[in-house]
């Protein structure tokens, strides 16, 4: 299981709706708007690095208002 931080910003005025559409798709485990140089943070896993990849690109970026994604994978050293 691949787990990743997902960092996001939006259009101005956008954050709130755009992590309550991002909470509703599958592999997303939270999404929380929040201030700073991102809107949204969210969390989400996948079962592979592709589909984490498949994941963001293909459903998380669709998602109308947002401007620039980060994605962060979670490492356990």
């Amino acid at each position: 299981m691949v787990q990743a931080y997902i960092l996001i910003q939006t259009e101005v005025g956008k954050a709130a709706a755009v992590a309550h559409e991002i909470s509703g798709i599958p592999g997303v485990t939270q999404a929380e708007d929040v201030t700073g140089p991102y809107d949204v943070i969210v969390r989400a896993e996948a079962r592979n690095v592709d589909e984490l990849g498949k994941l963001v690109v293909a459903q998380i970026q669709a998602v109308d208002g947002i401007t620039r994604t980060l994605t962060c994978p979670i490492v356990h050293i």
